[in-house]
């Protein structure tokens, strides 16, 4: 009989993460904020030199989710914070390639979601509405990676992501640094909203 191949992962904090069959016992917030540290976006494709993280870009998205929608529960402000959380051991894959995986990508990624969601008293599925208002500060986070260190023109990336109203954006930028800053302030950005949910 052949053997199986291996599906999980030894995490720094010792767990051991089933990627078949994750279970929120298995998910620290220390091993996804040292993950997504040092996961690059754009496949590395950036100007700097330090890639830009998921962790930093995940920060990035909590801020604009929260501007979006000043009034929502401090725990949609978590899930935006959590919204490319699986990739801390999957990897941020761009869009092209998701495409080309095909739909077991989605498998794999709802299946660490929903692990993730529930290790941090979130839903295993978001409600349609808050995931649409999460997309909505993923792309505003996106056009501004895109014309800020990735190289696109404005009118390209407003046609790939829309272009932002600018009173939303005026203060932020694009913040490249080494990954243990943008590990610790992911983690401490966690436990603050953590703090807060009722």
């Amino acid at each position: 009989m052949p053997k199986q191949p291996r599906a999980w992962q030894r995490m720094l904090s010792g767990r051991r993460l089933d990627l078949l069959d994750p279970t929120p016992m298995d998910i620290e917030i220390e091993d996804i904020a040292h993950g997504l540290a040092f996961v690059a976006r754009w496949n590395g494709q950036t100007l700097g030199d330090y890639a830009y993280s998921v962790a930093e870009h995940s920060l990035l998205v909590e801020t604009l989710f929260a501007r979006l929608n000043p009034a929502a529960p401090v725990k949609w402000c978590l899930a935006a914070l959590l919204h490319d959380a699986p990739e801390y051991v999957i990897g941020d894959m761009i869009s092209p390639v998701k495409s080309a995986v095909g739909p077991s990508y989605g498998a794999l990624d709802d299946r660490l979601t929903a692990a993730i969601h529930i290790r941090f008293g979130l839903p295993a599925a978001l409600p349609v509405a808050i995931k649409k208002q999460i997309k909505a500060a993923d792309k505003i986070s996106a056009w501004m990676e895109a014309t800020q260190i990735a190289g696109f023109s404005i009118t390209e990336a407003g046609k790939l992501f829309g272009r932002p109203t600018p009173s939303l954006i005026a203060d932020l930028s694009i913040r490249l640094r080494p990954p243990v800053e943008a590990r610790n302030d992911f983690t401490a950005r966690h436990h603050a909203l953590l703090e807060q949910m009722p």
